[in-house]
């Protein structure tokens, strides 16, 4: 089954394409992009998430931390991502957000802060450092 681009993109910054849509392999084929600082990244992967992207996923997800798997049989639709900061400093980085999500009918939301790290100029998510809801 071929990719059917979502015209908006899923993390709420604009245009699929011109957003998320440049990094993921999925879409942009071998010219993807590579996300320059961990706010790209976060997007990005929130965007993988609420599109099902399990290779992008496992593939920006530090090898120290990653799972051997993900599974999206029983996964919720991801409504909307609000980043509330994002910082970097050298090779490490912060991502403080919130992902609303709907569930068998209920909304919810998952408040983490992320932390992220950069290895030979590419940034990968590496854990939660704090989940806050």
């Amino acid at each position: 089954m071929a990719f059917k681009a979502p015209k908006k993109c899923p993390c709420g910054n604009g245009l699929y394409r011109k957003c998320c849509g440049r990094f993921h392999p999925l879409f942009a084929g071998e010219n993807a992009a590579v996300p320059k600082n961990v706010e790209q990244l976060m997007r990005s992967r929130y965007s993988a998430f609420a599109l099902g992207m399990v290779d992008y996923l496992l593939d920006t997800w530090h090898p120290s931390t990653r799972p051997s798997e993900l599974d999206f049989s029983d996964s919720p639709q991801w409504m909307q991502l609000d980043i509330y900061n994002a910082e970097q400093s050298g090779d490490e980085g912060r991502v403080h957000f919130c992902a609303y999500f709907q569930f068998d009918g209920e909304v919810g939301e998952h408040e983490e802060l992320s932390e992220f790290v950069r290895e030979d100029g590419r940034w990968y998510y590496l854990k939660p450092i704090e989940s806050l809801a």
